[in-house]
């Protein structure tokens, strides 16, 4: 199971917002992409907007590994629909990104944490698996022996956060629901991300 150990600070001011959603924003004092002395945003080719849109995909999951994204794809390629509209409820119904949606965790990392350190539970049974894929109706929990953890309930009382109507949070039971596969309509980012364009980087570089 890969982990992502790299500046998050950076990949947040390369795309030029708080993608992760840290308490602390990283671009308050330093808004420029990293670079010696701050360099400067330029216009890039195709290739490169295509690449950019792909790693903004990948960050916004938890920094993704390229393995990882292009199994999605294919994964995605298969069913009937659109491609880009499956490959996002793949990623989507990933248990990392169930448990930082229905607001156990602050941060898509926070997640990460929770489910390998063996505090979050599946119908009951404890999961480790990141991307275990949450179907609809599963229930996902909290298990009562972590349930007083200090960040988790910090971020479930988060006003600012809001749980997306195909999820069901029992905040006295510290648990949730799937209700259904996300439609993408119902799917918000913290940032504007070109679907059609990394399906067509991936189409042609896989």
């Amino acid at each position: 199971m890969s982990r992502f150990t790299g500046a998050k600070n950076r990949v947040a001011r390369r795309f030029g917002v708080n993608i992760f959603g840290r308490k602390r924003n990283p671009l308050i004092h330093k808004p420029n992409p990293p670079g010696m002395h701050g360099a400067r945003r330029r216009k890039k080719s195709d290739f490169g907007l295509q690449l950019d849109e792909k790693q903004k995909l990948k960050a916004v999951y938890g920094m993704l590994t390229e393995k990882q994204l292009v199994r999605y794809y294919k994964e995605a390629e298969q069913k009937a629909g659109t491609t880009a509209h499956n490959l996002i409820e793949l990623l989507e119904c990933r248990l990392d990104s169930v448990v930082y949606k229905l607001g156990f965790a602050t941060t898509i990392f926070g997640a990460h944490q929770l489910i390998s350190h063996g505090h979050v539970q599946v119908n009951g049974k404890k999961v480790d698996i990141r991307s275990f894929q949450v179907k609809p109706g599963m229930k996902v929990s909290i298990k009562e022996k972590s349930q007083k953890m200090k960040s988790v309930n910090e971020s479930l009382d988060n006003p600012q956060r809001e749980v997306p109507e195909y999820l069901s949070l029992e905040r006295e039971k510290f648990a949730g629901t799937l209700l259904a596969v996300p439609m993408f309509e119902q799917i918000s980012f913290p940032l504007e991300i070109n679907l059609p364009e990394i399906c067509d980087f991936l189409a042609h570089t896989t």
